[in-house]
């Protein structure tokens, strides 16, 4: 299960993830299962880290979140020899 609670555009929390791929100051990815979910907007940080009970909370400047599926890489020998 997963859920997205934002309050004021300024605090944010993910249930459900299971690991933290990425995470600037305007810019955090998050993958939740085979879906990552991007987090855009500015002074964006970690505030809390819970991967045990699959919860990371965030502050700053919420702008936008995005759901993105993984894309499963092809390897190089893979690719050179098609």
């Amino acid at each position: 299960m997963e859920s997205i609670c934002i309050e004021d555009r300024k605090n944010l929390t993910l249930v459900g993830a299971t690991k933290v791929v990425s995470s600037t100051s305007n810019q955090a990815v998050v993958e939740i299962g085979d879906t990552n979910v991007v987090i855009s907007g500015s002074n964006i940080e970690v505030v809390k880290l819970d991967l045990e009970n699959k919860q990371v909370n965030f502050s700053g400047n919420i702008v936008a979140i995005k759901y993105m599926q993984k894309t499963e890489k092809t390897p190089f020998l893979k690719r050179l020899f098609k």
